[in-house]
C-alpha cells in the first residue's frame, strides 16, 4: 500500500480506468478514486473504452466526466475491477496500478492491490479506512453503488455483517442510497422489459429443474430493442425459483462470438465451468466469451455436460 500511495504522490497526470462494458463496481471504484485524486489536486482523467454506457449507472458521481479516449500524456493509470489486461480496453504504456477483487486476477499491473472481497468498491473502502483517507458524499455514493450491484442488492450468499457494517458507514457518510437503489435495482427500460418476457417464455429447465437455461439471439435483441446488459437481471431472478441452483445465459454478439454468463446460489462452482472456456469471475458468478464459431446449441450441450460433473 505504501508503494501505491508513493507512486500516486509522484504522478503528474493520472487516468482512472473502468473496465469495458462497466458495471457499478468498476465505475463506482474509479469514481471514488477520481474524487480522492481531485482532492489531492492531481490532474486526473476518467476513462472507459466503452462509448455507450448503461444510463442506469448515471447515478454514480462524475458519470458525465467519462471519456472513451485514453490520454497518452498520463504517467500513471489506475484500473479498477479488471481481472486481466484485456478488460482495460486499451494498451497502457505508462505505469499501471491494478486494484481488483477477483481471485483470477493475473497481476498485470506495475503495482497490484488484489484481494478477494465482495466487490472492488468494498476493497477500496477498506483501503481508504486503513490509510486514514476520509470519505466524502461523492465517494460514499460511488462505493455504495458498487457494493449494491456486486452483491445483487445484498442477496448474494457472500454478504455478511462486515458488508452491512461498511454500507451503514457509507450511508452515514452521505451515500445517496435511495438514488442508487432506484437507478440500479429498480430502473428498467421498455426494451429490457420486453426482453424479459421473451427470455422467460423461452427458458428451459434441466436436471430436475435445478438448472435454468437461457439463449438470446441477435434477432431477440433486435426484436425487443434491448442490449446485452439487459439479459443479466433475468439470469439472477431465475435463482429465485425454489428448485433452481444454477442459471446460465448464452447470448449472441454482433461480431459472431457468444457470451456466456453463469450464476449460482448453491455449492456449484460456476468459475470452474467458465475457466473451461478461458473465462473468469467468482464461484457464484462467472462468465466467458467464445469466438470459435460454435453455435448456441453446441455450447449449451457442453455446459450441461460440465454441470453433470459439478452437480
Amino acid at each position: 500500500m505504501n508503494a501505491i500511495l508513493q507512486r500516486i504522490d509522484s504522478a503528474k497526470h493520472i487516468v482512472v480506468i473502468a473496465h469495458v462494458n462497466p458495471d457499478a463496481d468498476s465505475l463506482g471504484s474509479a469514481s471514488a478514486f477520481y474524487t480522492h485524486l481531485l482532492r489531492l489536486h492531481k490532474k486526473v482523467s476518467f476513462f472507459c473504452a466503452t462509448q455507450e454506457i448503461d444510463q442506469k449507472l448515471s447515478c454514480i458521481p462524475w458519470f458525465e466526466k467519462l471519456r472513451s479516449s485514453f490520454s497518452h500524456s498520463a504517467d500513471l493509470a489506475i484500473s479498477f475491477d479488471c481481472a486481466d489486461a484485456t478488460r482495460l480496453g486499451v494498451d497502457v504504456e505508462c505505469d499501471l496500478i491494478n486494484i481488483d477483487h477477483h481471485t483470477t486476477n493475473t497481476h498485470f499491473g506495475t503495482l497490484n492491490l488484489v484481494e478477494s472481497s465482495m466487490s472492488t468498491t468494498l476493497l477500496l473502502y477498506n483501503f481508504f479506512q486503513e490509510n486514514g483517507i476520509s470519505i466524502n458524499k461523492k465517494m460514499a455514493t460511488a462505493m455504495y453503488a458498487g457494493i449494491l450491484d456486486d452483491s445483487s442488492a445484498f442477496l448474494d450468499e457472500n454478504v455478511d455483517g462486515m458488508t452491512f457494517a461498511a454500507v451503514s458507514e457509507l450511508i452515514e457518510l452521505g451515500a445517496d442510497h435511495k438514488l442508487c437503489n432506484n437507478s440500479i435495482v429498480k430502473s428498467i427500460s421498455l426494451a429490457a422489459f420486453r426482453l424479459k418476457a421473451l427470455m422467460y417464455r423461452d427458458m428451459h429447465l434441466y436436471k430436475e429443474a435445478r438448472v435454468a437455461f437461457f439463449c438470446v439471439t441477435l434477432e431477440d435483441l433486435k426484436q425487443t430493442g434491448a442490449i446485452g446488459k439487459d439479459c443479466e437481471s433475468v439470469l439472477q431472478e431465475a435463482l429465485y425459483l425454489p428448485s433452481v441452483e444454477v442459471s446460465v445465459l448464452l447470448k449472441q454478439n454482433s461480431d459472431g462470438s457468444i457470451k456466456g454468463s453463469l450464476r449460482s446460489n448453491a455449492e456449484v462452482n460456476t468459475l470452474k465451468i467458465a475457466k473451461h472456456f478461458c473465462g473468469g469471475g467468482h464461484q457464484s458468478r462467472a462468465g466467458f466469451t467464445v469466438d470459435d464459431g460454435s453455435s448456441l446449441e453446441v455450447l449449451k450441450r457442453k455446459i450441461l455436460k460440465l454441470l453433470d460433473e459439478e452437480m
